[in-house]
């Protein structure tokens, strides 16, 4: 099937079209493609071709909690291309090492979904911070001693959050980064030279930037700022208008640059629907249709999509929706190393 897409591209000028065959681009230019297109679809008035969105914090969707299993991941696979996303990371939040290594497996299995491309798991603990747990159960919680670490390098997930204070956290974030598995600092008390030094040991994306760390302090900073300094580490972001504040939000893009921040939507299962008690690795949550938290009240994800992220970044100053959108494209292919994805060019996937 070859389909030719017309319209203003993001990144590219006003008269560009896309040749798309299967999944694959094909051909980028003006005028007439070198093959015939079976169709052709025209952008219209305010629209805008993006290549697809890609999601590094995904726990749920329209009902489907990702900790339920493959058959779950397929199903939210198959959702979220409508919300634009072609490729997601399914993500557990913190559970005994073992359940953990069974859901990377899951995960492995669903990487047939024939929807939104799964790129891996993104496993969000156990080793966190008791005191900045948020969400996640404490007797859940573990040390990255080195026959845990052993476990989770044999799992193979593709990003995993931690707290770079914890005992052995150091020596467990050189080896899986050296792995190649993503190490990112999230649910953390880390002050500013502990964020830093975890920065050396190799961690290279901060999971929900500010949310479940310390607030930066003038005297006392903390890890937030020492990831936002460095131009190594790229930040999460769920700008979803609860999770922080849009003149944060503005703020942190004036800080960090928009070239080190993914927008990531931290979703749960109430995410494309109604609001409602649902389920979070397992763990009843209620959403208001916008946010998601326990019966206590504690923050447990969001019920947001990604275009509405993308809405909030846009109406920021000296923002744009060209500029939102490789928030939420090119920025996370980046933090993968997916050259095929989140850009819009010959060779690249739709």
């Amino acid at each position: 099937m070859r389909t030719l897409l017309r319209g203003p591209l993001h990144g590219a000028g006003a008269s560009d079209a896309v040749l798309v065959e299967g999944e694959v681009i094909t051909w980028v230019g003006q005028g007439r493609p070198p093959q015939r297109p079976d169709e052709e679809v025209i952008a219209g008035p305010g629209e805008l071709i993006a290549p697809g969105f890609v999601d590094l914090q995904v726990n749920g969707f329209a009902g489907h909690d990702a900790a339920a299993g493959a058959d779950a991941i397929a199903a939210i696979s198959n959702a979220l291309p409508a919300t634009g996303v072609t490729a997601f990371l399914p993500t557990i939040i913190s559970a005994p090492v073992e359940v953990g290594a069974e859901f990377a497996a899951a995960v492995g299995a669903a990487a047939e979904a024939t929807g939104a491309r799964v790129l891996g798991a993104h496993i969000e603990g156990p080793f966190l911070n008791p005191s900045f747990r948020g969400a996640h159960l404490r007797s859940h919680l573990a040390e990255p001693t080195a026959a845990n670490v052993d476990a989770v390098l044999r799992a193979r997930p593709r990003l995993i959050t931690l707290a770079p204070e914890l005992p052995g956290a150091l020596l467990a974030i050189e080896r899986m980064h050296g792995a190649g598995i993503v190490v990112a600092a999230g649910h953390t008390g880390a002050d500013f030279e502990q964020g830093r030094k975890a920065i050396a040991a190799g961690v290279r994306f901060a999971t929900h930037v500010y949310n479940a760390m310390p607030p930066v302090h003038h005297r006392r900073p903390g890890v937030a700022l020492a990831l936002l300094l460095d131009p190594r580490v790229t930040t999460g972001l769920i700008a979803d208008g609860e999770h922080v504040h849009p003149s944060v939000c503005e703020q942190l893009v004036r800080v960090k640059g928009p070239s080190r921040i993914a927008l990531t939507t931290d979703q749960t299962s109430a995410a494309g629907a109604p609001a409602g008690t649902y389920e979070l690795s397992g763990r009843p949550v209620h959403s208001d249709g916008r946010v998601v938290r326990l019966e206590d009240g504690t923050l447990a994800g969001s019920a947001a999509a990604m275009p509405d992220l993308l809405r909030l970044m846009s109406r920021l100053p000296g923002m744009t929706p060209r500029r939102a959108v490789s928030l939420a494209s090119v920025v996370p292919a980046r933090v993968l190393g997916e050259r095929r994805l989140g850009r819009i060019g010959e060779g690249a996937c739709s």
